[in-house]
């Protein structure tokens, strides 16, 4: 979005009240003037692992970024991902952490950074960070207690999580104000859910604004629907890319407002387990596993 616009929805005249939806709304219009995707996300995500050129490629783009670089070996030396270790090169994280792992991971930063380059607001970017890495090191854990033939990918995964709260930052990057409010709102105590809320402040929700810049970007349609469905997974739409959506449903059950407060329902039913393959019995080891992953990558977001 041009720095006129941007001033104009976060700096508002004085004396002249912002009406929410509608400002919203011409603003989301405009989501072709929003940062495009970075370029070594681009590249990432059209590269085919399948081949050993594609694998070099990576490995090459990946070394071009230092602060991903970083990160990729720092996550590659947590026991989030197994055995910690002194890894320090990137050849040698690919294969602690596979590539598909370290691609979804590359291109989630590399995204999420494209909104770093403006002013914060109260969402900030570090807490989203932690919230949307725990996340997604949450549906890792589930997963593998679901059966092989349901579990998804593991790079469809790692990245959905990483991606399902970019709204977020599409918000506070188009709308710093408005999102501030919500920020307050969010971090009231309230009866109501968290798409009530977004819904009468914005007339949207922060799924439908990420899933909007998902489309823009060309993103994959099961992350978008990740993104846009979250919350609601028993929409009719997401029927086609289940249980990927219900995956990062239940992993927000299990962290109700880690980093960012959501208003997430925090009780997992037994129905929704078989719905995932999974024995609603282990549900005990599997939150041990969650919190100790989880607390991990709050310790990993704040080292990053």
């Amino acid at each position: 979005m041009s720095e006129i616009a941007l001033t104009e929805v976060n700096n508002p005249p004085s004396g002249r009240t912002l009406s929410n939806s509608s400002s919203l709304q011409k603003s989301l219009e405009r989501i072709h003037e929003l940062p495009a995707m970075p370029a070594i996300a681009k590249k990432m995500l059209a590269l085919p692992l399948n081949t050993d050129e594609g694998e070099a490629q990576l490995l090459k783009l990946i070394a071009q970024d230092p602060q991903i670089s970083a990160r990729i070996i720092g996550l590659s030396n947590a026991s989030l991902f197994g055995a910690p270790g002194m890894i320090s090169s990137i050849s040698d994280a690919a294969m602690r952490l596979g590539l598909t792992q370290i691609k979804a991971v590359a291109i989630g930063m590399a995204t999420i950074a494209a909104f770093s380059k403006v002013a914060e607001g109260k969402f900030k970017a570090a807490d989203l960070w932690t919230h949307s890495l725990a996340i997604a090191s949450a549906m890792r854990v589930i997963a593998r207690y679901m059966p092989a033939r349901l579990r998804p990918m593991e790079d469809q995964i790692f990245l959905a999580g990483l991606l399902h709260d970019i709204g977020y930052n599409v918000l506070s990057f188009i709308a710093k104000d408005l999102s501030n409010v919500l920020y307050d709102k969010l971090n009231t105590p309230s009866e109501a859910s968290l798409l009530e809320i977004e819904r009468e402040l914005l007339g949207t929700h922060h799924g439908e604004i990420g899933a909007q810049l998902g489309a823009h970007w060309g993103l994959p349609a099961e992350i978008i629907a990740v993104i846009r469905y979250h919350h609601t997974p028993d929409h009719p739409d997401a029927a086609d890319v289940q249980p990927l959506v219900k995956l990062a449903y239940i992993a927000e059950k299990l962290l109700p407002d880690f980093a960012i407060m959501e208003h997430a329902v925090h009780e997992v039913t037994g129905q929704e387990w078989h719905q995932l393959g999974i024995d609603p019995g282990k549900t005990g080891k599997i939150l041990e596993e969650i919190g100790a992953v989880a607390a991990q990558a709050k310790q990993l977001a704040n080292a990053a």
